[in-house]
């Protein structure tokens, strides 16, 4: 299968001034494929969001490359055809809303690259259909909670019909609820087969994905499915990261009750546990 993006040897370095700078990344290579459910995840300063920013070239690397369908980032001729490609939604949803009307605001984007009209109000309506706002789109969107403002910036790229989509940090912002929310649309728009980035510091939200690439010193330390990561704890602690909290209460639930399993990610997996352990003792 071919990827959508792929990085090779990339290093970067953010400048100080004339004499410093300072080391980001430091020759990562990996591939991104069609549909994947990738999560990046690292402690502050580990280099995640700059590397998310690679992604679709908001940055390009001081060494190596990153390409996207085939074109490299540092082709100033294809950053359009390549932010088509791979969208980003970012920590701020009101940096990414700028109109005064919710479906305004999602056709925006669709004007600028001159989408004709009928088509521009099928891909509002789908976009919103998705991100379940549909009811919302005459809303001003400053009256909405900041979940429902993401979901609107998810829809605004959305419309624009790209292969990728990277959440750099897009629900550290949000409360529980809102995060659940941002949550289930991105686990939607994967099932319809969209390919899902998300680089985040939640582990909870990790655990959603089907594969987890950790960060640390600007380099690559991990690469693989959530249920292996996780059960690098240790490793994990001393990167400063720490495992779902599902996973802490299973493992002391474990302790005292051997039947009670301890290789469980995500809370969904935790109720259905419960349901099984409170089925058994009571028919004991």
């Amino acid at each position: 299968m071919e990827s959508i993006i792929r990085l090779e040897n990339v290093s970067f370095s953010y400048k100080i001034n004339e004499k410093t700078k300072v080391s980001v990344l430091k020759n990562i290579s990996f591939s991104i494929f069609p549909g994947e459910y990738v999560a990046i995840i690292g402690h502050n300063g580990s280099g995640k969001s700059t590397l998310s920013k690679h992604l679709n070239g908001i940055l390009t690397p001081d060494s190596g490359d990153v390409w996207v369908h085939g074109h490299n980032t540092k082709d100033v001729n294809k950053k359009r055809s390549i932010r088509q490609a791979v969208g980003t939604v970012f920590q701020h949803p009101d940096n990414q809303i700028v109109a005064t009307i919710v479906e305004e605001d999602v056709a925006f984007g669709l004007e600028n690259i001159g989408v004709p009209r009928e088509e521009m109000k099928k891909r509002v309506d789908e976009a919103l259909n998705v991100v379940k706002m549909s009811q919302f789109r005459h809303r001003p969107p400053h009256h909405l909670s900041g979940g429902q403002k993401q979901r609107v910036a998810i829809a605004g790229v959305l419309a624009m019909k790209p292969d990728c989509i990277v959440f750099d940090e897009a629900t550290s912002m949000l409360d529980s609820f809102g995060r659940k929310e941002v949550l289930q649309v991105m686990r939607k728009m994967n099932n319809m087969g969209m390919t899902i980035i998300t680089v985040t510091h939640h582990m909870s939200e990790a655990a959603e994905a089907d594969r987890i690439i950790v960060i640390e010193g600007g380099q690559i330390v991990m690469d693989g499915p959530p249920r292996e990561i996780f059960k690098h704890k240790l490793e994990l602690e001393n990167l400063q990261l720490e495992v779902p909290s599902v996973s802490q209460m299973a493992e002391v639930i474990h302790r005292k009750f051997t039947t009670f399993s301890k290789d469980i990610i995500q809370e969904s997996e935790f109720i259905e546990e419960v349901e099984k352990f409170h089925k058994a003792e009571v028919g004991t």
